[in-house]
């Protein structure tokens, strides 16, 4: 089990599996397969009654994990998205029996670096940054066709990136010189359009998010997910999402917060959660990497995991 899941590093590992399960016998799903860390945690944690789906968009990582994990009956493999959660549950009867879902969100470690996925400006690769290269526009082919004032927005909105328009001006000039399909060509096309270089960090570190978030719809799919968790879980299962960025995390938090004040009325009646429609309440603080895990994983140095219980 140990070649596949050295590759990348799983972050809070142990922590975001300890906060997950809360039933030993139960059912659970880890909804970001990826390379397999923490579900492979996850399993040493259950007893052989406990079942185990394992979902992910690419295809790649499905088929590794299948040949990875083959011993083991309690695992099921689906390859999609935890944006199809309730389908998926429904098609096997069991919408409202999961005791756990987790999401450990963003691109791992092998998707960066392997140069033929086209996520990283720092290996040259065909500009591509789907999850799942079966379907959906790549992104050299939403680069080809887009209006600069979209290409503008999606900087903006999914980077937060104060120099949008004017990467977007450089891109659509460009393009009209020579076709942009590599990675290398797109970040040095950014790279030059972006004024000033901050700290430790590519100019073209924000672009690349946020075309990537755009292509695999990152933040609909998580939005499609929360507003399906509560009926998806049990009383008392738990939803554990670690997000990297955020645009993430502000709406994970969010989410949760609104579902702890439920029904809004006035203050100081003696209401009861269950009264005021409450079915989900957040466990503990949100929790960060410790300094000896970002020391041995920089990837790790943005992650913050949210933890929230239903209760109703």
């Amino acid at each position: 089990m140990s070649s596949m899941v050295a590759e990348h590093r799983t972050v809070l590992l142990k922590e975001a599996v300890e906060a997950l399960v809360v039933d030993g016998d139960g059912f659970y799903i880890d909804g970001t397969f990826g390379r397999g860390g923490h579900t492979a945690e996850l399993l040493s944690c259950l007893s052989e009654k406990a079942v185990v789906w394992a979902i992910d968009k690419d295809p790649q990582a499905i088929a590794e994990g299948q040949v990875l994990f083959q011993k083991d009956e309690r695992l099921k493999f689906v390859h999609g998205s935890f944006a199809d959660l309730t389908t998926v549950l429904r098609a096997e009867g069991k919408v409202g029996e999961l005791s756990g879902v987790l999401l450990d969100l963003g691109v791992s470690s092998p998707q960066l670096d392997e140069a033929a996925r086209g996520f990283s400006f720092m290996r040259d690769g065909p500009l591509d940054m789907r999850m799942d290269t079966s379907r959906g526009l790549s992104a050299a082919d939403w680069i080809a066709t887009a209006d600069e004032k979209d290409i503008a927005q999606v900087i903006k909105e999914y980077g937060e990136e104060r120099f949008a328009r004017r990467m977007a001006s450089a891109v659509v000039r460009e393009r009209e010189k020579t076709p942009i399909t590599r990675t290398v060509q797109l970040a040095g096309i950014l790279a030059a359009a972006h004024p000033a270089w901050e700290r430790g960090r590519h100019p073209a570190t924000k672009a690349f998010q946020a075309i990537r978030i755009f292509i695999n719809r990152e933040l609909e799919d998580l939005e499609s997910l929360l507003n399906q968790i509560i009926d998806a879980l049990k009383v008392g299962g738990r939803l554990v999402v670690i997000s990297f960025h955020s645009l993430e995390d502000r709406r994970v938090k969010r989410f949760i917060r609104d579902q702890e004040r439920g029904i809004k009325l006035p203050k100081n009646l003696p209401v009861r959660d269950v009264e005021r429609g409450v079915r989900l309440k957040k466990v503990g603080k949100a929790i960060k990497p410790q300094h000896s895990e970002v020391d041995e994983n920089i990837r790790s140095r943005s992650a913050v995991m949210r933890i929230a219980e239903r209760v109703a």
